[in-house]
């Protein structure tokens, strides 16, 4: 594995985004790509939110079944009480999810492929990909 995906990232796919979905369709290896239990649930609750959550649900659940799936482990939830002191500490912080996902990338060396940099950009370490800018 090398990467793994943002929500922001597969919304836009889902979504039919034509960058996004040629990257991933044209031009990443499928097995390279991993996505982690947070944006599952990200996911599933926009899916359950939406207009119709039973097609969107489908959608989603098509979509997610070619990724390797990643879990919060131990190392992950070490990495997550690192990364929240050492926010808490500048004075600054992170979502929750954003810091769980955060972490499990950490965990497993991924490069994160996100749009959302401006959030993730502050975590020590972490690889970051945005496939939304040319």
């Amino acid at each position: 594995m090398k990467y793994l995906l943002d929500t922001n990232v597969c919304i836009k796919y889902l979504n039919e985004d034509s960058m996004i979905r040629q990257k991933l369709v044209e031009n990443i290896d499928l097995e390279a790509i991993a996505v982690c239990s947070v944006v599952k649930l990200e996911l599933f609750y926009g899916a359950m939110r939406s207009d119709n959550p039973d097609q969107v649900w489908a959608k989603v659940k098509r979509f997610l079944e070619v990724f390797i799936s990643l879990h919060l482990d131990d190392i992950s939830a070490l990495n997550a009480g690192k990364i929240r002191a050492q926010l808490a500490n500048a004075g600054t912080h992170i979502g929750y999810n954003d810091l769980l996902i955060a972490s499990i990338a950490l965990s497993h060396d991924l490069i994160l492929v996100t749009h959302n940099t401006k959030e993730f950009v502050r975590v020590e370490g972490l690889k970051i990909e945005d496939w939304e800018i040319e």
